[in-house]
């Protein structure tokens, strides 16, 4: 059996969560965000006839709802500094319990998830909620000790998170079967370095491996994804091996891309496979100890004629939760064993067991688009001077060396990589990010590396560029002359626009008119 001590909750990636919405909120979903969160939440109300009943709160299910909407941008803080002031005493200390974890869940679901899914979700963050529901059956109810007394995680529980790993796994291995035709004839790999939405500078050499070592990376791939999740139900060696080669997967993949807190969250389950004996080494053996304790515990208990009536109730909760996840995991089996499968889906509103995959299809050519000003009075002047704005991290000024962020997250960054293979009037919010830049507003700039009119008048006129870029060769001509990145222009992505011009668009949308100061 794996013990508290050895399997603690996972706080970790809700730490990194919550500091990512603590310095995105504002900009991106407060009162002047680019998807303002309290517009919506009154389109969502006058929808339901001005009631805030259980309707609305099913289509939108956040806390906001009963929370002061006067001053949205300091709700939003002090929801985030709560969730990574608990989250982070829960990860320092190691200390937990049902409660605790109930109320980061909870936080979570109705609060982080709901708003970032206003600017773009991710499959880890329902993967972030699954797994922090598990972790909440994981620790004992009240007390917050280490190694608590009568509460050893319950077999039922360690078999879920199991089951968490397996679908993971095997529905990102399905999903690339039965997408992407590169994955079947093992080339995806020729494309996926450079293509992948935020790559950094390891991916720029690995890019460059021969075409057989990107065919044998495509195969571990498919051998990991696709047989080795089967491991799990072969013994305890076997299920060793499995946490094994998990967890050294993604670390692989950690080291090549920048993937959020995604890879650093799928670690998390796989530490399920290991057991109390196998993961000994890493606890002191000296008297009074971890080891130590957990044997005199183990000998107590074994001694012990009756147990408490709490750990007869804690076995039927455990008892329930396991017919629970049995029950909600039907439809999520139905859908792997379907040809027509979708992924990072859930199937219930509580999104405790879900639907996951990841990278389905591959892009074959990465394109970007560069957002640029000008001061000119006439943007249609073959001697107007364009300067681009440049992002935290996504591919811009061709000089600078990629970025390695991860388990950090950009949010607009990695917008703008999906932006650039869609169209702008799929994506409305970038001609919103165009007014803002136009206005110079502080809280947009802060979400900016670069902005060219620094200390000087705002640009006049703001356009969206579409290019085609592709990583240098190392040792090449460009790679001499510093360039990470080689680009040709493909065309305009949005045409050049004015604040004046905007008006009526933020109008339409009730958009808040962004004014210079």
């Amino acid at each position: 059996m794996i013990s508290n001590t050895v399997f603690p909750p996972p706080c970790f990636p809700l730490v990194v969560a919550f500091l990512v919405a603590y310095h995105q909120n504002k900009q991106l979903i407060g009162e002047k965000g680019l998807l303002p969160c309290k517009l919506y939440l009154q389109n969502v109300k006058k929808y339901f006839k001005g009631k805030i009943n259980l309707d609305a709160l099913s289509y939108a299910p956040t806390i906001i709802w009963f929370l002061d909407w006067s001053d949205m941008d300091s709700t939003l803080d002090h929801l985030s500094l709560f969730g990574l002031a608990t989250s982070a005493f829960v990860l320092v200390t190691g200390c937990a319990n049902m409660v605790l974890m109930a109320v980061l869940w909870d936080l979570h679901n109705n609060y982080f998830l709901f708003h970032f899914s206003r600017v773009g979700t991710t499959g880890w963050e329902s993967q972030l909620l699954e797994t922090g529901f598990l972790g909440i059956f994981l620790c004992p109810l009240w007390t917050l000790s280490r190694l608590p007394r009568h509460t050893p995680p319950s077999s039922i529980i360690i078999w879920s998170f199991r089951w968490l790993i397996f679908r993971i796994m095997l529905g990102a291995g399905l999903i690339k079967i039965r997408g992407d035709r590169c994955w079947r004839e093992l080339t995806c790999m020729d494309y996926h370095y450079e293509t992948q939405p935020v790559p950094n500078p390891i991916a720029y050499f690995m890019h460059r491996s021969p075409w057989w070592f990107h065919q044998f990376e495509t195969l571990v791939n498919h051998f990991i994804e696709l047989v080795v999740p089967f491991f799990l139900f072969l013994g305890r060696r076997m299920c060793i091996l499995h946490g094994l080669l998990q967890i050294l997967f993604q670390v692989l993949l950690i080291l090549s891309g920048n993937l959020s807190f995604l890879n650093w969250l799928t670690i998390v389950p796989s530490i399920a496979c290991f057991d109390d004996a196998s993961l000994g080494f890493l606890f002191s053996s000296r008297p009074g100890g971890v080891k130590e304790r957990v044997v005199q515990m183990r000998l107590k208990d074994a001694a012990r004629e009756q147990l408490p009536l709490g750990c007869y109730v804690r076995k039927v909760v455990n008892i329930s939760f396991g017919l629970l996840i049995a029950y909600l995991s039907i439809p999520v089996v139905l859908n792997l064993l379907n040809s027509r499968q979708v992924m990072n889906t859930s199937f219930n509103p509580l999104r405790i067991v879900n639907t996951y995959g990841a990278f389905g299809s591959i892009t074959k050519e990465r394109t970007e688009v560069i957002l640029q000003g000008t001061s000119s009075l006439d943007p249609n002047d073959p001697a107007a001077v364009w300067e681009e704005y440049d992002f935290k991290c996504k591919p811009g000024d061709l000089k600078r060396r990629p970025c390695f962020i991860t388990p950090y997250h950009y949010r607009l960054d990695w917008l703008m990589w999906f932006a650039a293979f869609q169209t702008y009037e799929q994506n409305e919010w970038i001609i919103h990010l165009a007014g803002k830049l136009l206005a110079q507003e502080e809280e947009t700039l802060s979400l900016m590396a670069t902005n060219p009119f620094a200390g000087r008048a705002p640009p006049r006129w703001i356009r969206g560029e579409h290019f085609k870029y592709k990583f240098s060769r190392p040792g090449g001509k460009h790679a001499s002359e510093g360039r990470w990145w080689i680009r040709k222009r493909i065309g305009p992505y949005f045409p050049h626009v004015n604040l004046q011009g905007l008006k009526k668009f933020y109008e339409d949308r009730n958009w808040p008119y962004p004014l210079r100061d």
